[in-house]
């Protein structure tokens, strides 16, 4: 990290001055745990958002579309158990009625109101559960825990970071949560993230800066290949750090704050895919640009030949070539070097000799390197995925009986 960044103990999307959240049981889900939250800036944000690139898309996504035309926003409500995805006219009554509400209990604008709702797909909100959830929320300063908590579907832990930025003359702070673990896959995953700043900073800025981010850090994530109608990464920016406005020309330390906080949430969803017993990073090198490297590393981490033989502790690095021919990346087998952690297994399209036991035992970490070097230009890229095991099967197979 940064010398001038410094990750907050505990850190959470509150742990930004001036933003409060809070959550509840609303009885969406089956069991008696947390499904309903609300976030709110305690004064009015410059705010950004990147949405899913399915072509089916969810009511929040539709009306978080139209409230952000604004380039403003103050306030998030988010649950899980629902996605209120493909559920026409009465799914878009429903997320405005979220806001609605919402906008009442805060005395606000219903355009200043972001909805999130995560789930299953095709079945209407209780909206009377909602509505009573909302009124029941409480919100605090160390409520983004809750958050976190309430926005989570088969995810196994909570996702959330805060990171404190030391510049001159005066510092901010970046916050995070997400929730995301199955039907997750590069150009934005089946996940929810919302960001907050006590920095000021220009709508364009944030805007720019936000879909950076999301490149470099979530959409170079894969589970299981599968993308939402419900992804959304959202910020706010409520300006309380009374900084110089942040544009292009000075924003600089915030990008590599806002990259640090995506990265991590991404990362943390990689590493809690469903059923999940490691993270895998999948660096390409030398590809003809940085395009095709990101094609390439994409291709390798979303491989479910890749995925099995990762989890099975299996040296077969035959996949990983395989996988990376077929990525769309411009490949020549004879300049091709591949690594598995530390180990060569081929060099200049040349495979080399290795310890199969060797190279196994170092396949059985909760985190594994794979590595290629195509040796044909200066295109570079990370992503990261999991292994593929038989317990995704298990949750998948039976996820709404």
């Amino acid at each position: 990290m940064n010398s001038r960044l410094k990750s907050i103990e505990s850190g959470t999307v509150t742990t930004v001055q001036g933003f409060v959240a809070g959550a509840v049981i609303a009885g969406i889900k089956k069991q008696d745990i947390l499904d309903l939250a609300i976030l709110c800036s305690k004064t009015p944000c410059t705010a950004a958002a990147v949405f899913t690139t399915n072509a089916i898309k969810s009511a929040p996504v539709l009306i978080n579309q139209q409230h952000l035309q604004n380039g403003k926003a103050q306030a998030i409500v988010v649950n899980s158990g629902c996605a209120n995805a493909c559920t026409a006219n009465k799914g878009m009554a429903a997320a405005e009625e979220m806001a609605k509400s919402v906008a009442k209990k805060l005395d606000i604008s219903s355009q200043d109101v972001l909805v999130a709702s995560t789930g299953v797909i095709g079945i209407p909100l209780p909206m009377d559960k909602i509505k009573r959830g909302i009124k029941e929320v409480v919100l605090t300063e160390d409520g983004g825990h809750e958050m976190a908590q309430a926005m989570m579907t088969t995810d196994t832990f909570a996702k959330e970071i805060a990171v404190q930025v030391q510049a001159e003359p005066k510092g901010f702070t970046v916050g995070g949560v997400a929730k995301g673990a199955g039907m997750i896959h590069p150009n934005m995953a089946t996940m929810l993230c919302f960001l907050t700043t006590d920095a000021a900073a220009d709508a364009e800025f944030l805007q720019s800066a936000l879909k950076k981010s999301v490149d470099s850090s979530f959409n170079m994530i894969t589970i299981d290949g599968d993308t939402s109608p419900s992804d959304t990464v959202a910020i706010l920016a409520n300006g309380l750090a009374r900084n110089q406005p942040l544009s292009k020309a000075n924003g600089k330390l915030f990008q590599k704050a806002l990259d640090e906080v995506c990265l991590y949430l991404a990362k943390s969803i990689a590493r809690d895919g469903e059923g999940a017993t490691k993270l895998m990073e999948v660096i390409v090198e030398g590809a003809m640009n940085e395009i095709e490297a990101r094609l390439a590393a994409r291709t390798i981490a979303s491989s479910p030949l890749v995925k099995t033989a990762i989890h099975g502790n299996d040296p077969n690095w035959g996949r990983i070539v395989s996988a990376l021919g077929r990525s769309g990346a411009r490949v020549t087998e004879a300049k091709l070097d591949a690594y598995l952690n530390s180990i060569c297994v081929m060099k200049q399209g040349h495979p080399l000799p290795f310890d199969k036991q060797q190279a196994s035992a170092s396949l059985n970490n909760k985190e594994v390197l794979l590595r290629v070097n195509l040796n044909l230009g200066q295109g570079k890229a990370i992503a990261w995925g999991c292994d593929l095991s038989a317990e995704y099967v298990n949750i998948n197979s039976a996820y709404t009986t």
